[in-house]
């Protein structure tokens, strides 16, 4: 499970999403009638349901599940526990899945869930009895054909084990397609738990040759280190860039001359999501490691952390956006004014649906395929589209986000279009 990394400052990440597609439909002169279908999820589903405590007790728990859109296939996105979940966030966070879904060329649409829990105020039963119950509240509308979940912050490949027996149990046979994310020993993909990680460094390596800067040797700041942010950190390690400076939940180390083996680090003993005790380099706040002067940046934690109270003080030059919406409109604009490369989280952290993907498909044929034709198929599809968002980038002389967008936007448009509009 992912720890979150700091408190996201108070703007809805629903408007900012909303903000974001305004700016480049405007751009686009998207039919107001397309730009307000856009602008709606299709169908949002709330839950209120009860879960019964170690100690006896029952607690009533609120989760959402909302599909965005659904015109290039069906709504595919993760399941978030956390205390900060909402219906807003969860909205935005769907409107996101579809860009990046469009991004990556995948054939699904935009979805996401989640509950507002703490999972590590839960034992393992209680985690595990309310994800099932969650799973049966909202089975009505997701499966292998309409919407497949997969984890986020807060759940993992045994939470998505759960969710699967749930689902398989409730339907009267097993159904491995209805989630991704799983254990390969149910029918995960080899290469997943360490997809979006990789996915970072490879549109980090394609970011640094179109601004024809060298890797190796670059300083990095990761904010963040969970699943996403660990991995990134010891890969970018271990292609050659110096990792500077990490952080967790409860703050962060600085070293300007390297944190040393990331992977040593890894391998030491700690919780989930965060540094072990044993650190290098001095310790350092949340806020300030967004400030290092440092060559890369990548937020792998929360949304909202790049804002316009900050957004001035950031140094690096290139930020690469592991997590979901991690840099407001406001800081785009500041951001942009200063020159800064932002590579958008539609593109940078896409690695994870890549091969989210490659398991459904997977999962549909019964037919697996081995780590290193998992790895190979996801360098080539994440340097594709950063290849094409790069494209639309040098001819419309815009940022990165509005390529991208651009490129998202258009196929779901497009999309939209041919199937027309029932009935």
């Amino acid at each position: 499970m992912t720890t979150e990394v700091a408190h996201a400052p108070a703007e809805n990440p629903w408007d900012n999403a909303i903000e974001q597609l305004d700016a480049v439909a405007g751009k686009m002169r998207i039919d107001p009638g397309m730009r307000d279908v856009l602008r709606h999820c299709k169908r949002e589903f709330t839950v209120n349901f009860p879960v019964k405590m170690d100690d006896g007790s029952t607690r009533v728990f609120t989760g959402y599940r909302v599909h965005h859109n659904e015109a290039r296939g069906p709504v595919k996105g993760g399941l978030r526990y956390s205390l900060n979940v909402s219906i807003d966030e969860v909205r935005a966070l769907s409107m996101w899945m579809t860009w990046k879904c469009a991004v990556a060329g995948l054939p699904f649409g935009g979805a996401k869930g989640g509950v507002i829990v703490d999972p590590a105020t839960l034992s393992v039963h209680e985690l595990e009895r309310l994800t099932r119950r969650f799973a049966a509240e909202i089975s009505i509308i997701i499966g292998p054909d309409e919407d497949v979940p997969a984890p986020d912050m807060g759940t993992d490949a045994q939470v998505m084990a759960w969710f699967m027996d749930t689902y398989s149990m409730l339907h009267g046979h097993s159904t491995p397609a209805s989630v991704t994310g799983k254990p390969v020993s149910i029918g995960g993909s080899s290469g997943r738990f360490e997809a979006t990680g990789r996915g970072v460094l490879f549109v980090t390596q394609e970011a640094c040759r179109a601004r024809g800067v060298s890797l190796d040797g670059a300083t990095v700041a990761v904010q963040g280190f969970g699943n996403v942010g660990s991995i990134a950190a010891r890969l970018l390690s271990e292609a050659g860039a110096k990792v500077v400076a990490l952080s967790d939940a409860t703050g962060g180390i600085y070293d300007p001359d390297g944190l040393g083996d990331i992977a040593a680090l890894l391998a030491r003993p700690r919780e989930r999501g965060l540094i072990p005790r044993e650190r290098p380099g001095r310790s350092i706040t949340n806020g300030a490691l967004l400030e290092l002067p440092v060559d890369i940046l990548i937020p792998a934690a929360l949304e909202g952390q790049i804002h316009g109270g900050n957004a001035a003080r950031v140094q690096a030059p290139m930020i690469i956006e592991a997590a979901n919406g991690p840099t407001t409109p406001e800081a785009d604009r500041i951001l942009a004014a200063k020159g800064t490369y932002v590579v958008p989280d539609i593109v940078a952290n896409a690695g994870g649906v890549i091969v989210s993907y490659f398991e459904w498909v997977q999962d549909l044929q019964s037919f697996f395929w081995e780590e290193q034709e998992v790895n190979l198929r996801l360098e080539r599809i994440i340097k594709r589209a950063f290849g094409e968002v790069a494209e639309i980038y040098d001819r419309e002389h815009g940022t990165m986000r509005e390529a991208a967008y651009m490129l998202a936007v258009g196929r779901v448009v497009e999309a939209t279009e041919v199937r027309g509009i029932f009935p």
